[in-house]
């Protein structure tokens, strides 16, 4: 039993989602679970719809959902689907009108609540495995369309909901298992659930991802196959460094640290109950079903490279909290770390001194109140337009001479914060958002001018 989980350009038109048959119909015989997201796009398309809805522009928001319907419609008429009143047309028409009720909804209040926003942005990964359940029907692969919110249970921390998995685990196993006996394809939405009292979640952007790895896990399914636009994980952003190169194999650990730190081929989340479960995970390219992918398993073969990939993220902001006050004094991190807590404001890189701490963030949105609070315990100054750059590798800390490779590439290079030991495998260090590109391109030429053949394509 495997999963295989379509990302938003895997399923984007009628092309796509007839590869993504073809995909399937290869796969039968290890008895497929299909885990869909929304049509590329789409997603923001709505939410832009529902955000202009609340600004008062209600026909400009009905418009933007009449374009995403009509695409919908084009492509699977394309397909030869919702060409009649069929159930795929009856299902489309009424989302629709579920939609503009909603859109309706919320330019009458003129706000537009996270749980609005979750039940709108649902929409997506619905209308697109209404489609692709027909499609493998078409293509005579039996498929029935499940509903991920009868299964993956979450709490109501709407936008950022988490899966309870006492009663998700069970859910799956409950509703997927008899449509599987019956030599059925389940076809199921990613990133979306719902409240134990029934109400519509979502587990954040991107969490189509981390949905099918919560399915495998509850199913302990052989593999987990993450379909995209790529050829797998890479040791850099080729749009940053032509020279990238395919990995063809990596632990958990180091893709999760890849994921976090910014690589966009996986949702961070996604590795977790992979790994509860050491279940293998193949990121594969659905423009190239031939191509091997990346493996991902729970232990890295061994590499003569140091570093499999550099990482990196964008929009940081720094944070500097100082105070002369809190000098040999205790309880100093706990009282900053609260206030973000609070706040519930996650934080990627910290550098310590005994009077003063700095600390990267992403998330803004509660920024000021923040810095309000820090204000508090000392003086507070905060540094916009930063970027992370990860460089990740097994064992890398106990390596020698990493970090003057690290440095001699970046001997041009501004760097404001540095981070080794907390975790084996990465080092990682804040810079000026506009000297990022010299700083990748530098790392990738350092690390990766020779490769190991066995590791790296």
């Amino acid at each position: 039993m495997i999963v295989c989980k379509f990302g938003g350009t895997s399923v984007q038109d009628a092309e796509a989602m007839t590869r993504v048959a073809e995909i399937i119909g290869a796969r039968r015989k290890k008895q497929p679970v299909v885990v869909a997201s929304a049509m590329g796009k789409t997603t923001n398309q709505l939410l832009e719809a529902a955000q202009a809805a609340a600004k008062g522009k209600r026909q400009e928001a009905l418009d933007l959902l009449t374009k995403v319907k009509e695409k919908h419609l084009r492509e699977a008429q394309k397909l030869g689907i919702a060409v009649t009143e069929d159930w795929v047309s009856e299902t489309l028409h009424t989302y629709f009108k579920e939609m503009r009720d909603l859109i309706k909804g919320v330019a009458a209040l003129g706000e537009l609540t996270p749980r609005i926003t979750d039940a709108m942005a649902s929409y997506g990964e619905r209308l697109s495995t209404a489609i692709l359940t027909q499609v493998l029907e078409n293509n005579g692969i039996p498929a029935q369309l499940m509903d991920a919110r009868d299964c993956i249970i979450t709490d109501d921390n709407f936008m950022r909901a988490a899966p309870l998995f006492n009663l998700t685990d069970p859910a799956i196993v409950e509703h997927l298992r008899p449509v599987m006996k019956a030599g059925k394809v389940p076809v199921f939405q990613g990133f979306i659930g719902r409240t134990r009292s029934g109400v519509t979640t979502t587990i954040g952007r991107g969490g189509s991802d981390y949905s099918a790895a919560i399915i495998g896990a509850a199913l302990e399914v052989d593999d987990i196959e993450i379909w995209t636009d790529v050829d797998g994980i890479m040791t850099t952003d080729p749009r940053m460094v032509k020279e990238a190169r395919r990995i063809k194999a990596i632990s958990f650990d180091e893709a999760a640290e890849l994921a976090y730190f910014g690589a966009k081929v996986l949702h961070p989340a996604t590795i977790i109950p992979a790994v509860r479960k050491q279940i293998p995970v193949h990121v594969l390219n659905s423009y190239k079903p031939d191509h091997d992918g990346t493996l991902i398993t729970d232990e890295a073969p061994p590499c003569e490279n140091p570093v499999k990939a550099i990482a990196y993220k964008s929009g940081i902001t720094v944070v500097n909290v100082a105070s002369t006050r809190m000098l040999m004094a205790y309880g100093f991190l706990k009282k900053i770390f609260e206030i973000f807590d609070h706040y519930q404001v996650p934080v990627d890189v910290v550098s310590t001194s005994e009077v003063s701490v700095s600390l990267t963030v992403d998330e803004t949105s509660e920024l000021w109140d923040i810095v309000t609070e820090l204000k508090k315990i000392g003086e507070v100054k905060v540094d916009g337009s930063k970027s992370i750059v990860c460089c990740v590798g097994d064992n890398l800390r106990n390596i020698p001479g990493v970090p003057h490779i690290v440095f001699s590439a970046l001997q041009d290079v501004k760097v404001q914060m540095i981070s080794q030991g907390a975790s084996a495998i990465n080092i990682t260090f804040v810079i000026d958002q506009d000297q990022l590109p010299e700083a990748v391109r530098g790392l990738h030429d350092a690390f990766f001018a020779k490769v190991d053949p066995l590791i790296f394509e």
